[in-house]
């Protein structure tokens, strides 16, 4: 008879009165490895942390760690995303410090953190050396913990899980902001180290798993489903019926027909550069795609076009019109923009609510500090109810699933109507349905003119109305394309799944 590692019984978790989980049960015998999936805001995060020990309910959960194992009697949960810390030890920081140089200083390099981590868990730093080169992360090492993106963030949390092999290795959305070529790698990595005894739980909706997960659970309405083969997610029965709000219908009012211009912009690191003599113009109502990979310069160009990197002023830069550096400050040019992104999720503040969240995007601030007008609040609870939030508009921002919140900070970017929207990785934390909704919402909105520059990995996870593309590889421009935009949608994924990204 096989022996459990873990073992379930009655586990129950309520949420501000709301039942999460009711009285489950699951039994993980040894030598399986689990993919647990369900709906944004079944449980699913809630049901690992429980198992890792970061969450308390009520019921049984016992772990029985093999003792005949050489792998470190452990329970390793990697989250969706990672706060890290200062050398201080604060994990607040501004989203803007990522790019400021001063700052920087301020946190461990990577190559600090991993030495950090061997030390704390007796690891030969050698043995990491492979899965740094896997998963393309060599070139990181001088790089500091801040000016990571959270693909890059993702990364260091893998690669240091891979690196110390517990027992049970717990991965919450293991694909989270990944290329096309460390997905892959990452599925080989996770087949290597389920061969050497690690046992695998991954948090995920996705069809591209590896080889090594043999058994398949879904969260059911508090409930646990498990099959030996892969099951088709269910999916939330909401349909997308309500119209959008009139104010959205409205043409953006452009400044300029020109809305970002850069001539030959460079950007480095001390030695590492980071962008190398980039040229491209978006013109007011197109919309485009970003894409390269992990460590490509994506981030660092939006950063320019958002006003958010300090070397902007050293390059030829327009933005809405004007040369970078002409007497606008930081928050002139935010007020063009609206933003949505996983950095700027990690640094909101969760202790707002929904109203008070969406309704900042007006002020461009982090928190609501001062009272709308009859006008504007009307605007943001047509919004809340557009997107099905009214029952949930004073509730905390944080106490609500990863999903929710993320659609809660994509009504706040497009409350004020902007000039460009920018979207970069818009569908993390989103399940397949709400994606759907979210590109719906995206295509309904885009139908006014406004001008769109959307960063995403995933090519099923796309809107239609995407009509150019641009493609960074290494900090130079590889690609820049115009996109058939009248062709149905399966299309357009299976045309930009056999380009290389």
């Amino acid at each position: 008879m096989k022996e459990s590692i873990v073992n379930i019984q009655n586990l129950t978790l309520k949420h501000q009165q709301k039942s999460v989980l009711k009285d489950l049960n699951w039994t993980i015998y040894q030598g399986e490895n689990w993919e647990l999936s369900g709906t944004s805001g079944s449980g699913k995060t809630s049901l690992a942390k429980i198992i890792s020990g970061l969450l308390s309910a009520a019921g049984e959960v016992k772990i029985n760690f093999n003792n005949d194992s050489h792998l470190p009697a452990q329970v390793l949960f990697v989250e969706s995303w990672y706060q890290f810390k200062n050398l201080e030890g604060v994990a607040n920081f501004y989203y803007q410090q990522r790019y400021t140089s001063q700052q920087a200083k301020d946190t461990l390099t990577v190559h600090a953190e991993l030495v950090d981590f061997g030390k704390e868990n007796h690891l030969h730093f050698d043995h990491v050396e492979p899965i740094l080169e896997a998963l393309h992360f060599t070139t990181f090492a001088s790089s500091q913990l801040i000016e990571l993106s959270s693909g890059e963030h993702k990364k260091l949390q893998l690669v240091k899980a891979l690196w110390l092999k517990p027992q049970l290795l717990i991965i919450d959305q293991p694909y989270t902001g990944l290329d096309a070529a460390s997905r892959k790698n990452l599925n080989l990595l996770l087949d290597e180290v389920s061969m050497d005894g690690v046992q695998l739980i991954l948090v995920s909706n996705d069809s591209e798993l590896p080889s090594a997960i043999n058994r398949f659970a879904e969260i059911i309405n508090g409930q646990i489903s498990v099959s030996d083969s892969r099951l088709i997610t269910s999916v939330s029965e909401e349909k997308h019926t309500r119209e959008i709000p009139d104010f959205l219908r409205e043409s953006p009012a452009y400044s300029s027909n020109n809305i970002v211009k850069m001539v030959d912009v460079n950007i480095s690191y001390g030695e590492k550069q980071v962008l190398k003599n980039i040229n491209w113009e978006v013109n007011a109502g197109e919309k485009w795609l970003l894409q390269g990979h992990n460590g490509s310069g994506k981030s660092t160009l939006l950063s320019l076009i958002n006003g958010d990197h300090p070397q902007s002023y050293a390059n030829e830069l327009y933005l809405f019109g004007n040369r970078r550096g002409s007497g606008e400050s930081i928050w002139d040019i935010k007020q063009h923009i609206g933003l949505i992104s996983p950095e700027f999720h990690w640094y909101f503040d969760a202790t707002s609510t929904v109203w008070e969240s969406i309704a900042s995007g007006f002020y461009d601030t982090v928190g609501l500090f001062q009272q709308l007008p009859y006008s504007k609040s009307e605007q943001v609870n047509e919004l809340i109810a557009y997107f099905g939030m009214t029952e949930h508009k004073n509730e905390l921002l944080g106490s609500l699933p990863l999903g929710k919140q993320r659609l809660v900070l994509l009504a706040r970017t497009i409350i004020k109507n902007p000039e460009l929207l920018i979207l970069d990785e818009p569908c993390q934390g989103l399940d397949q349905q709400q994606t759907k909704l979210f590109n719906q919402f995206i295509d309904e909105l885009c139908n006014n003119g406004m001008t769109m520059i959307y960063v995403g990995h995933f090519e099923s996870q796309l809107p239609t109305c995407i009509e150019k593309r641009i493609l960074l590889e290494n900090g130079e421009v590889k690609v820049v394309e115009s996109l058939n935009t009248k062709i149905r949608h399966d299309e357009v994924r299976s045309n930009l799944l056999h380009r290389t990204i």
